[in-house]
């Protein structure tokens, strides 16, 4: 027997009886949180709702009683929250109002309404304030261009612990030899210190994602290397522009060889007039003036 609604007894509604057939109701996903507020994924908003991976970042970050640390992306502020326990400060990044609204009120009246500071704008157009540490659950499509500004900024941080797309952790931390290394790892690793430190499922967010996280520690080199890095790109991009050729084979072709001689020329031309020697152009701290820039249009296909 079928109730008047068109559903079977004990279906709750979903099914309806329509020509043909059995037609099944699709249920909405839910994408809002405890607060009601509806998450965009085109926007990278993919809410960490597991307290204990929450509590087992925080951990992992080595936050101590006099930090200033950095959030990017706080979202309803569920690991805000956590760090405001553990830090001096919280500056927290965030581009949505509704987002930094709910962090007021998730503050508002409480002992850390003081300790936090609320930067409402885009992270990679923002000025970065001086901070100890950064713990973040970032939007994956600007993995890249995000990794190289904070390794740019100075002084340098302690250690900066990122929630990554689990693809992209792997390769950014993947060793010479290792089938993933690849300019990413080699970029990354030439400036920073990286450590896998867990793998985060995708059900342990809300919306999921449709792939797994994990969460990497990175650590800056201070001080950094003594090259100009826009050179060392330049190179390392070349090396692994053609995955299935060997260095040899690459640096033989001709294009490779007339783009060489014309940059060697430049630089000994530009030295001639008086600049800096040929090779020596923007070496030490000057050189992470590069960093950003080989990067600003990088998003997470960085191979």
């Amino acid at each position: 027997m079928v109730k008047p609604g068109g559903g079977k007894p004990g279906g709750g509604g979903g099914e309806l009886r329509v020509a043909g057939g059995v037609h099944k109701k699709q249920a909405k996903k839910n994408t809002q949180g405890v607060s009601g507020l509806e998450f965009h994924k085109s926007k990278g908003q993919h809410i960490l709702k597991n307290p204990m991976v929450v509590q087992a970042i925080v951990d992992k970050a080595g936050v101590k009683s006099t930090d200033v640390v950095l959030e990017i992306g706080p979202g309803t502020g569920n690991m805000t929250m956590k760090l405001l326990e553990k830090a001096k400060k919280v500056i927290a990044i965030e581009l949505d109002p509704r987002m930094v609204l709910e962090l007021q009120r998730r503050v508002q009246g409480t002992s850390y309404e003081r300790s936090l500071q609320i930067i409402h704008g885009d992270f990679m157009k923002v000025e970065l304030p001086y901070f100890d540490l950064c713990v973040a659950n970032i939007p994956y499509n600007i993995s890249s261009p995000l990794t190289f500004k904070l390794l740019a900024h100075r002084p340098a941080f302690r250690a900066a612990v990122i929630m990554y797309q689990h693809e992209f952790a792997m390769r950014l931390v993947a060793k010479p030899g290792d089938a993933l290394y690849c300019r990413l790892a080699a970029n990354c690793q030439l400036l920073s210190r990286v450590n896998h430190l867990l793998k985060v499922g995708k059900n342990n967010f809300r919306p999921p994602p449709k792939v797994d996280s994990s969460v990497v520690r990175i650590e800056p080199r201070v001080p950094p290397p003594p090259i100009n890095f826009r050179e060392w790109d330049g190179l390392v991009r070349l090396c692994f522009g053609r995955k299935n050729k060997t260095l040899g084979a690459i640096f033989r072709q001709g294009s490779t060889l007339a783009a060489l001689e014309q940059n060697y020329k430049t630089a000994a031309a530009l030295a001639a007039a008086g600049g800096a020697p040929a090779g020596q152009q923007g070496q030490g701290q000057g050189a992470l003036q590069g960093v950003e820039v080989a990067f600003a249009g990088e998003g997470m296909d960085m191979s």
